[in-house]
């Protein structure tokens, strides 16, 4: 393959990258924020799980990533057994909405986003991510979200 062919085929992998982040919708309009939250309390009520609440937007790389290694296998399987996972949208263009969800629970969003709170079925705080521990999540592997899943499971 010629030197130009590669940068070609690079380009092309790039721009179909870029494409599929732009295309990805994970996280619903701001305005579900609160009836998403009262719905995943009352089923995590009912089986017994903890929610886990991500604050992100579509248009941001580092929570895409994340939404992607929760669908790891091993991590797939530890966010179903034990969360009800709540996508909670900051902003269609950047972070602009949901301050007051986010500051509910602890999160600081000025730190960047994805951020993680973790709650019990009663909307009581277990764990709120403070320091913009995933906002990198680019740089990180699937491996440091399933020790954060398994870390704030539901002891039972």
């Amino acid at each position: 393959m010629t030197r130009f062919a590669k940068i070609t085929a690079t380009l092309f992998l790039a721009l179909g990258a870029c494409i599929a982040l732009a295309a990805a919708t994970i996280y619903p309009e701001v305005a579900r924020a609160k009836p998403d939250l009262d719905a995943a309390m009352k089923e995590a009520a009912k089986t017994q799980r903890r929610v886990l609440v991500e604050f992100g937007g579509n248009w941001c790389g580092d929570c895409i990533v994340l939404d992607r290694y929760f669908h790891d296998a091993a991590n797939a399987e530890l966010l179903r057994k034990h969360y009800v996972l709540v996508h909670v949208n900051v902003g269609d263009k950047g972070i602009s909405d949901n301050f007051d969800v986010a500051e509910r629970y602890g999160i600081p969003l000025k730190k960047g986003v994805p951020a993680l709170a973790v709650l019990e079925s009663d909307g009581k705080l277990v764990h709120a991510q403070r320091n913009g521990e995933f906002e990198s999540m680019r740089k990180m592997d699937p491996s440091s979200v399933g020790e954060f899943l398994r870390k704030w499971a539901p002891v039972r």
